[in-house]
């Protein structure tokens, strides 16, 4: 039971972590958040911090985890009307991208996230969705719907242009009038693996 309990606490620590540092990171950034008022916050020290993520980067990654984790499934939820398969996952892609004009997306995701993690393409919430991608696309070759390409070249495409599509976006002067340009621009790329009728 101990061992149990010990288990839950550990959990409860690491969420309290994340949705403090979440809040601070939206607010102020990676830099300017400070560890010590972010762990005092919500009654926890340097230490469970340092157990729970290593360092503040190791809680940078698991915020940015959650943040693009949901970021797909509100694209995925975005165009989860959408009947017709091909459309559902252009959809997506321009739900994802939309998403770019949270102020909270644009500082966690698409700045600080990249700043100092890395290239996203490797994170791994960019990898499930790759494979999702991946497994519509070959759906979509074996109904005809998208014309005989490599699927995993497909999926990388695709993810990639949807993530590049939001950086840009987000990082624009004018994130406004950038928006539509992009989904016009998405819109004529994927269009491209479309099987003529």
């Amino acid at each position: 039971m101990a061992a149990k309990r010990r288990a839950e606490t550990m959990e409860e620590n690491r969420a309290k972590l994340i949705a403090a540092a979440r809040t601070a990171f939206a607010e102020k950034g990676f830099v300017a958040a400070s560890m010590d008022e972010l762990t005092a916050s919500v009654g926890l020290t340097r230490g469970a911090l340092y157990h729970n993520f290593g360092d503040k980067k190791g809680l940078l990654a698991a915020v940015v985890a959650q943040v693009d984790g949901e970021m797909a499934q509100r694209a995925k939820a975005a165009a989860s009307g959408v009947a017709d398969e091909w459309e559902k996952l252009v959809a997506e892609g321009i739900a994802y991208i939309q998403l770019a004009m949270e102020a909270e997306v644009q500082r966690i995701v698409l700045r600080d996230g990249p700043a100092f993690l890395g290239d996203p393409a490797h994170w791994p919430s960019q990898n499930s969705c790759l494979a999702a991608t991946r497994e519509t696309i070959v759906k979509l070759i074996e109904s005809g719907t998208i014309k005989p390409v490599d699927a995993d070249a497909a999926a990388h495409l695709l993810n990639s242009a949807a993530l590049n599509a939001a950086l840009w976006v987000g990082s624009s002067r004018d994130p406004e009038k950038a928006l539509p340009k992009m989904i016009e621009v998405f819109i004529q790329l994927t269009g491209g693996l479309r099987q003529s009728d």
